[in-house]
């Protein structure tokens, strides 16, 4: 008689629970990045005081560099700030999302 099957399909069940993740709560307006200005920065040599720059320009929260040839994610954040650059290590763009 096979009853194990059965007997932990209703504790596998109580395990993943009704509810799925938390939501996080959306963004504050303080916590958004702005694109506006952000085009001053292109051509400048990236560098870590750049990056801080950058993100104080923006009011973005996090940072996010894109090297030459570098996959990235297409999910879109409010709060982060996405800086690509070039093989010279020159800055190509910086937007939000």
């Amino acid at each position: 008689m096979r009853t194990t099957g059965l007997i932990l399909l209703p504790l596998l069940a109580a395990c993943t629970g009704a509810q799925g993740p938390a939501t996080p709560p959306p963004p504050t307006a303080e916590r958004s990045c702005r694109d506006e200005g952000l085009d001053r920065f292109v051509g400048q040599t990236a560098s870590a005081d750049l990056g801080a720059r950058l993100l104080k320009a923006s009011g973005a929260r996090t940072l996010r560099w894109g090297a030459p040839g570098m996959a990235m994610t297409m999910d879109f954040r409010p709060d982060r700030l996405t800086v690509s650059y070039d093989g010279n290590m020159a800055i190509t763009s910086a937007r939000c999302g």
